[in-house]
């Protein structure tokens, strides 16, 4: 059976506008969940915001995700659930009609094939590897647009997938620009700090770690009781 769920909204451009300037190991120092593990780009520097045009496949049928991708929008970030299956859905000609729909990024948990195409389309793209195996139209089931795990993160339709060099964050609408001014107020006290480091204050002092260190440390070692 094949379902289709209803296309996201596009995001407020100010999301996007706000995500793109701050990294998504930023929103990593601060919480722990959001982050589909797993995958790695296919190429680095890359950067992308945009809503989840979700898609989950029963293994080997990929029939779901050609009809996906002709419907994609300007602005989705395309996220394939394989079922846990480790073949390629994502090759020359669907990665070439995810970039002409306007597709700004794509999340696949499973392979890719046809990897020189991709990288000459410069459309960015995260995956678990790469394999010549690939996926078939078998027209046995699918789903578009509705709830998927990827990486160990539940990505709904319409979350803002947030790309870059680091890895991936999933984040809800609704907090989207409250966590971006958070990110970029953090991000922009660094360049003060590596200025204090560079004068000689400690990393460990300003992190607060020497003092954690310190009050759980075991009492010094004398040298000569050691022996």
């Amino acid at each position: 059976m094949f379902v289709r769920g209803p296309a996201p909204e596009p995001l407020d451009p100010e999301i996007v506008t706000a995500l793109s300037r701050v990294q998504t190991s930023t929103l990593g120092h601060l919480r722990d969940y959001g982050f589909p593990k797993g995958l790695t780009p296919i190429r680095r520097p890359l950067r992308f915001v945009g809503p989840a045009f979700t898609v989950r496949l029963p293994h080997l049928d990929s029939t779901a995700l050609h009809v996906a991708a002709d419907e994609l929008r300007p602005g989705d970030v395309l996220v394939v659930d394989q079922s846990g299956d480790t073949r390629s859905c994502f090759g020359g000609m669907v990665s070439y009609t995810a970039a002409t729909r306007g597709a700004v990024g794509a999340v696949i948990a499973g392979a890719i094939n046809d990897v020189d195409e991709i990288l000459e389309l410069g459309l960015p793209v995260f995956s678990a590897g790469v394999s010549a195996l690939t996926t078939r139209i078998l027209g046995v089931e699918g789903a578009i647009n509705v709830p998927v795990t990827v990486g160990g993160a539940v990505i709904n339709p319409g979350d803002v997938v947030f790309g870059d060099s680091d890895g991936i964050a999933v984040l809800a609408r609704e907090e989207a620009l409250d966590i971006a001014a958070t990110l970029h107020d953090k991000e922009s006290a660094e360049p003060e700090l590596r200025r204090k480091i560079a004068e000689g204050t400690r990393l460990a002092e300003w992190s607060g770690a020497l003092d954690a260190f310190n009050a759980k440390s075991a009492a010094k070692l004398d040298p000569a009781s050691a022996r």
